[in-house]
């Protein structure tokens, strides 16, 4: 298949998902897409880089996007985080921007977020791949049910997560996944994708980091360190 390897530690949660039709059907697709030309992003090797750097039993906070950047040498399989060297785009830049403002963090040089992953950010996108120039193309092709199972999986375990839904897509996620209703396990923040098309209204101001270092340490997880 046109994924990529799934990593071992995430078969359980996603063996069944890309087995299935629907699955076999996008790496069909895929595969033909590519092979008529069209640039997709991010390479076969990284379309499944948000499991390989985060396992899902150490999973603090998940942070929700939409698909990937779909300009060149930026997308690399973990949502708003671009490769070393690579210039910020826009959103990444307010993401930075409103960190600063939430926790006194000096904005970062390098926009490569693995940093993050390491520590148990799962950085997903509700679709895991992108034509070059075209954002949102690959919506509605299959990846939807496999990230599904993936955040389903994290919201099922017994302890306590963070989830951050940055926009209307992403919200439209946790709207399809129950157990991230449980408000007594988990914590939803919610607010505007941090696009500079929507930021102004609501996202900046919205606390997240802070926010969610809180809810860890009240549940004795240790913090992030953005």
């Amino acid at each position: 298949m046109s994924f990529g390897p799934i990593p071992e530690k995430w078969r359980k949660a996603l063996g069944p998902a890309l087995a299935s039709e629907d699955a076999r059907a996008l790496s069909e697709w895929l595969e033909a897409e590519e092979a008529a030309g069209k640039l997709v992003y991010p390479p076969v090797g990284l379309r499944l880089n948000a499991f390989a750097l985060t396992a899902p039993e150490d999973v603090k906070v998940v942070i929700l996007g939409q698909d990937p950047y779909h300009g060149p040498e930026q997308a690399h399989g973990l949502a708003f985080s671009v490769p070393e060297g690579v210039k910020q785009p826009p959103s990444l830049a307010n993401i930075f921007k409103e960190l600063e403002a939430d926790c006194g963090t000096a904005r970062p040089a390098s926009g490569n977020l693995e940093r993050w992953a390491r520590q148990g950010v799962l950085l997903l996108n509700n679709t895991l791949t992108v034509e070059a120039a075209k954002a949102g193309s690959h919506a509605r092709r299959g990846w939807e049910a496999i990230t599904d199972a993936a955040v389903l999986a994290v919201a099922e375990r017994s302890d306590p997560c963070v989830f951050v839904l940055w926009g209307s897509h992403a919200q439209a996620k946790a709207g399809r996944i129950p157990a991230l209703g449980n408000s007594e396990k988990h914590l939803v923040i919610a607010s505007p994708h941090p696009s500079p098309l929507s930021a102004h209204r609501g996202f900046f101001g919205s606390r997240p980091f802070s926010r969610a270092n809180d809810f860890l340490r009240e549940h004795g997880v240790k913090p992030i360190d953005w």
